[in-house]
């Protein structure tokens, strides 16, 4: 695996959002693993725990409590990161929202919109300044297979992943001259609690076999240190990738409806 970005002298350091549980913890995880110094987020009590864990590995690690979908809580990250220069900034906080769209509540879709992309654009936005003003590092988004299709009773994040997807792939090119990466890890379904947290175990998707997030967080941090542009976990991912782009998208809907619709996982 590539080495980090610092002399033998100085640990780097890298900073993940959402490394409470599930990818981000495991992005969080091999960070240290590979030399990093860290700066954890989540908006769940659980970060305590995370960071006391990775300092068992030998990091020096801080941790933030706060709600990424404010732009005071964003405000409250990068007054924690202070002057310190970012070498790795592992944008993964974010949720999920089911059920049909009119049954939402405003301030429910709401938050999966700050949290998934406003939220996730200022922290990147401040970093990377940063960043190019140094002339390197890396910059990893979360991004989903999620963005390749109208999620059907999954509208608002699938339609936020989307943006992702996208948006990682215009700073990637914005950026190739200054030494700063962009790569963005497109998992699929994976054991987390993305799908008790979004009300989605009733359905089939909810109920199906996920991978692991250590093997899709390992999936996205060699492509992060690699400086690929972006990476699907797993080759069912990359088959339901390939089958979205040439499928109508009537059609993918109305498969994501099958998955995704509340009760489908009873029948």
């Amino acid at each position: 695996m590539s080495e980090p970005l610092a002399n033998s002298e100085i640990r780097p350091l890298a900073v993940v959002t959402g490394a409470s549980s599930g990818i981000g913890y495991e992005l969080a995880k091999l960070a240290c693993e590979n030399g990093f110094d860290l700066i954890i987020a989540a908006d769940r009590p659980e970060i305590v725990e995370a960071a006391s864990a990775f300092q068992g590995v030998g990091a020096r690690v801080e941790h933030l409590h706060v709600d990424l979908a404010t732009t005071a809580g964003v405000d409250q990250l990068i007054s924690l990161i202070g002057g310190r220069p970012v070498d790795a900034l592992m944008a993964n906080a974010g949720h999920g929202l089911g059920h049909a769209f009119l049954d939402q509540p405003v301030e429910a879709w709401r938050h999966v919109i700050d949290t998934n992309v406003t939220g996730t654009l200022y922290l990147v936005q401040q970093v990377a300044r940063q960043m190019v003003e140094r002339g390197r590092g890396r910059i990893l988004f979360t991004g989903s297979i999620a963005g390749l299709m109208p999620g059907s009773f999954q509208a608002v994040y699938n339609g936020t992943k989307a943006f992702i997807d996208s948006f990682g792939w215009a700073l990637r090119n914005e950026l190739k001259d200054t030494g700063v990466t962009v790569s963005t890890l497109m998992p699929g379904p994976t054991d987390t609690e993305f799908f008790r947290r979004a009300d989605l175990e009733d359905t089939k998707m909810g109920q199906d076999r996920k991978d692991d997030p250590a093997d899709v967080a390992r999936t996205g941090f060699e492509a992060m240190m690699k400086g690929e542009g972006d990476v699907v976990h797993g080759l069912k991912n990359k088959l339901q990738a390939a089958m979205a782009a040439v499928t109508p998208q009537s059609a993918v809907a109305e498969q994501h409806r099958k998955m995704a619709e509340p009760g489908s996982g009873q029948g």
